[in-house]
Order: structure tokens, then sequence, then C-alpha cells
């Protein structure tokens, strides 16, 4: 994507790493369009006395977010954080609406993009009710691999870290890391980064991955 692109140069914001766009409760006037780069969404929450933020997505090129504070005109719902190097295209309600109206393809886009998004919501409520915490860990990671897996050589490189895991999926990090170490042993999934240096999981078998996982539901089952 180059600067001197009409689009990018009217609506163009390049953003480096750590950059916040905006925070949680912030009034919303802007949505955003990534055009390279990824952007992390995170929510506020507490464990105890303690103030946390989870992730509720990683987005990379192609997506949008920020769309609803300006369709809704309410407050910014979680807090968006560049992870790597992006350039945006930042539009205004005005702008977004005059794309809409005057881009059939652009309306389909948002509305497949949104009903995308109700659908992983109510994926995360479910994994969130599971009362098993390992189980839990390893839900949130199939999840992962779906929402954001990269294929690679040896199976699906998932840019997420262990703290952002845990956070996600609501499990204490030392909790996490007990079922983590299990699926290194095993070969299923293990901590590494990428080429570029980012951190994340390497899920080298996605199907005993989920194999495991109904492992540990039986288990769970048959121990009621």
């Amino acid at each position: 994507m180059s600067e001197s692109d009409p689009l990018f140069a009217r609506f163009g914001l390049i953003s480096p790493a750590g950059d916040i766009l905006f925070r949680e409760g912030d009034k919303g006037d802007v949505m955003y369009v990534i055009r390279e780069g990824s952007v992390r969404i995170l929510k506020d929450s507490h464990e105890g006395d303690a103030e946390i933020k989870k992730t509720l997505a990683v987005l990379g090129p192609g997506e949008f977010f920020g769309e609803m504070s300006i369709l809704n005109d309410k407050p910014r719902s979680a807090t968006a954080q560049v992870v790597e190097d992006a350039k945006l295209l930042v539009l205004n309600p005005r702008t977004f609406e005059q794309m809409v109206k005057g881009n059939a393809e652009i309306a389909v886009r948002l509305i497949k993009k949104l009903s995308q998004r109700l659908d992983a919501a109510n994926e995360l409520i479910e994994v969130l009710l599971h009362r098993d915490a390992k189980a839990r860990v390893i839900l949130g990671l199939a999840r992962q691999v779906e929402l954001t897996g990269e294929e690679v050589d040896e199976g699906i490189f998932v840019p997420l870290d262990r703290d952002a895991l845990s956070s996600e999926v609501g499990v204490e990090v030392g909790e996490a890391n007990e079922t983590l170490v299990r699926l290194g042993r095993l070969r299923i999934a293990e901590e590494t980064t990428d080429n570029t240096g980012r951190p994340g999981f390497l899920v080298r078998d996605v199907t005993r991955l989920r194999e495991f996982l109904q492992f540990l539901e039986m288990r769970h089952k048959f121990a009621e």
C-alpha cells in the first residue's frame, strides 16, 4: 500500500506499534480501516482489586473497527492499540455514510463483517461459560486458530501471547500455563515467535487439539 494511493492520501494515518488509537469510554467520532499492520482490541476488566485488560480480538489488513460509536453515537466500548506498525484509513460518519450509500459492495461487506463479529461474540460467551479452566484455555486457542490463525510450514501460527490468551478466557496465567505446558509436551501446540518476532502459538495439529478438548470434556462429565 503506497501513501500515494488517492484514498490513503485523503484519509490515511500511519501509526506505530504501541499507539493507543482510542480508549474505552472515549467519545467516538471516527472509525478505522486497516490497510497494513495489526490492531488489538482490549476490554477493561477486574480480578479482585486488580484491573486488567482482556484481548477481544487482534485485527489485520482489511478489517475495520470503531464503527459502532459512529453508528449509535455511544462512547467507545473498548480500547484499540496498534500491535504492528499500521497504515489506517480514518473515516468520519459522513464519509462512512457516503461510502455505504455509494457502494453496494461496501454495504454488503459491512453486514457480513458485523454478522461475523456477532458470531464471534457468541462463541466467546460460550468459552467463558465453560466451568473447566483447562477446557477454556483450549477452546480459546482453538477459537483463535479460526479467527487469526496463519498457515505456516509446521502448522498454524496464532499471533496471541500467553497473557492475552489467559485474559481472553478468564483464567489466571499460572493456571493457563499448566495446560499450555501439557500441550507443548504432547507437541500439539507451543509458544513461539514468527519470522518477524511476533509472539504467539504454533498449533502443530488442530485435530489433536480438538480431540484433547473432547477428552477433557468427557472426563469432566464422568466426574460429575
